[in-house]
């Protein structure tokens, strides 16, 4: 089987949540796995200085209009969260702890904390509210909780994030293919024409 393909994101990126939609079939469809890896975003962007796209004048208001069109366009639910962004340190470290145990399991709760967020606007940065998402599809509260205060599950998040920023990562969704980087949910036709062909 070919190499999987690494998909990098933060639960607080939009552009992140509409990719996730879609990244797994579209690996499948080259009989490729998809690996995810959520990163705390924030970290990248003070190494690049940058800001969040909602924060950022002109752009900002764009950005929310076309994440309003992007969930028309691919029939997911949405709603602009209040906050936003925010820190997603609970998600990620309950992803990874599941991750370990199931990868599955992991990405299903994955894409239903991008549908807390960002379909029914809801905050996902308590542990609680994680576990709570986490529970009715078959997790451990309980033990996912205390898992999110583990030294060892809080130094992956750090260490996936460091490692992702080593490899040239720096945005939300980022992607690797074969050593191939691409950014964006926007990149997603670009991937795909780089699978059939092997590249150019």
């Amino acid at each position: 089987m070919p190499d999987p393909v690494d998909f990098y994101f933060d639960f607080s990126s939009p552009y992140a949540y509409f990719a996730a939609d879609k990244i797994d079939g579209l690996a499948a469809s080259f009989e490729r796995d998809c690996v995810w890896h959520p990163i705390m975003l924030g970290v990248a962007m003070k190494e690049t200085g940058n800001v969040p796209l909602a924060a950022q004048p002109v752009k900002g208001p764009y950005c929310i209009h076309d994440w309003e069109r992007l969930a028309r366009y691919q029939d997911l639910p949405w709603t602009m969260p209040d906050p936003f962004p925010i820190a997603t340190l609970a998600a990620a470290r309950a992803f990874y702890w599941l991750w370990d145990q199931e990868a599955d399991l992991a990405k299903h709760f994955g894409m239903e904390c991008f549908r807390a967020y960002f379909g029914r606007g809801e905050d996902i940065q308590a542990v609680e509210t994680v576990a709570a998402i986490a529970a009715p599809l078959g997790a451990d509260a309980d033990a996912l909780a205390a898992a999110c205060a583990d030294d060892a599950v809080k130094q992956r998040v750090k260490d996936e994030t460091g490692s992702a920023l080593e490899k040239g990562v720096f945005g939300s969704p980022f992607f690797i293919i074969d050593g191939e980087p691409f950014w964006g949910s926007d990149r997603m036709w670009m991937m795909k024409r780089w699978m059939k062909s092997g590249g150019w």
